[in-house]
């Protein structure tokens, strides 16, 4: 999806601040598109009227914005051309890059770093996601990373002792081995073979690990050694030891574990609440490493804010967000969404104290943001990229190709389409 092709005559593009000469008493309406399920948006409707009750000068005009968040991009793109756009939208991480050069952003980069707002409260990946080139598009909405979820009865009936947060994948494999019985449709571990961006960035902290790189530059540079290992790895587990039951649709492994036929898997604390659901007894470790080198990938969601040449609107958009944001109300709105805090500041209010307590292994995620020391790129056509890169993951770990060829495949793919 080409946004660019829509920057035509756009005020984000003129080096003027869209918030200049922003009154904050100005009578302003603004759109928030928050991207949430039914239950979620009930609660960002409630938060936007205590705003409004604060700020009686401000309407916030709040729907999801489209049927699920997967449309937004689609719908974003439509608005751009006829001129209907939001002033607040929710947005996929992977989406930032395409954002940036449609041209109706905001550049938040100087508000963001005034003492008052907090920036480096936030994960740095979070932090490096929402910037584009210097200029910083939208504030993270949400945070995660991935980590390695265990069953423990299913570890209990193996014989297998629990993961630890030294385990190296050589470690990783040999228990997905050990824990695998095809007569119980049991596999010690699963992966995602759908393309989508859910099986490339399963494979992003195993290459980091190793020291590799996603571009370098604008040039794709996952085929590099580094990439090829880490996929060799999984293609062993996968084709040679078929100890990792392939999901070709990115939602049935999730539900797998949850009902016992799963004894690991690589996920995030998006998960927590229906594993909780199952009753399930288990564990969570940060992700087996390379090396001594743990490192995680984080998927930050962000609240991109778009310029329509109205200060007041690019301002007051700017002053809701930054309440939204801040350690008191983002305890009422990420933690009681079962979504880990945004802000390190979070971990000693009630809210954060009452999540940890909800959800084990929220602790354990929130400290696994500090693994999370790279970011996606944030440059337009890392969606093409990263479905090239899925499918070549997907032919691997069916058996239908090798890792090198693989990769090398997609790299020439995607080098056209990184900008």
């Amino acid at each position: 999806m080409l946004l660019s092709a829509c920057s035509g005559g756009s005020k984000a593009s003129s080096g003027k601040d869209a918030a200049e000469g922003y009154d904050p008493a100005a009578q302003v309406t603004i759109t928030w598109w928050t991207g949430q399920t039914t239950e979620a948006e009930k609660t960002a409707e409630d938060l936007a009227a205590q705003y409004t009750k604060a700020h009686p000068n401000v309407t916030i005009k709040t729907s999801t914005g489209a049927s699920t968040t997967d449309d937004l991009l689609t719908k974003l793109s439509a608005g751009f051309t006829g001129g209907s756009y939001p002033d607040i939208s929710y947005a996929y991480g992977s989406w930032a890059g395409e954002l940036a050069t449609s041209g109706r952003t905001q550049d938040l980069a100087k508000w963001v770093a005034e003492e008052s707002f907090g920036w480096s409260e936030i994960p740095a990946a979070a932090r490096e996601t929402a910037t584009y080139e210097g200029k910083v598009i939208g504030v993270p909405a949400l945070v995660d990373n991935l980590a390695l979820i265990y069953n423990k009865q299913l570890f209990d009936q193996a014989g297998v002792a629990y993961p630890t947060d030294q385990w190296t994948w050589d470690d990783f494999r040999a228990a997905a081995k050990k824990l695998t019985d095809p007569a119980k449709s049991q596999y010690g571990t699963a992966y995602s073979v759908s393309g989508s961006e859910d099986t490339t960035w399963h494979l992003w902290p195993m290459l980091w690990q190793r020291g590799g790189k996603i571009l370098d530059g604008r040039k794709p540079a996952f085929n590099s050694d580094a990439g090829v290992g880490a996929l060799e790895l999984l293609r062993a587990m996968a084709v040679d030891d078929k100890s990792m039951y392939l999901d070709q649709t990115d939602e049935k492994y999730g539900p797998l574990f949850n009902d016992g036929h799963i004894a690991m898997m690589m996920s995030g604390p998006w998960a927590l609440l229906e594993i909780k659901e199952a009753g399930l007894d288990y564990g969570v470790t940060q992700l087996p490493g390379y090396n001594g080198d743990h490192q995680t990938v984080s998927g930050p969601d962000l609240w991109v804010l778009f310029d329509h040449g109205d200060a007041n609107r690019a301002g007051a958009s700017r002053d809701f967000i930054k309440w939204l944001t801040s350690k008191e109300i983002d305890a009422k709105w990420n933690l009681a969404i079962g979504n880990l805090p945004l802000r390190s500041s979070e971990q000693g209010t009630p809210e954060f104290a009452a999540y940890v307590k909800e959800y084990p292994g929220g602790q354990k995620f929130f400290e696994n943001l500090a693994n999370a020391k790279q970011a996606r790129p944030t440059v337009a056509g890392y969606e093409e990229m990263s479905r090239n890169v899925g499918d070549a993951i997907s032919k691997v770990l069916q058996g239908a190709a090798k890792p090198k060829e693989a990769l090398d495949e997609a790299a020439k793919k995607s080098a056209g389409a990184i900008e």
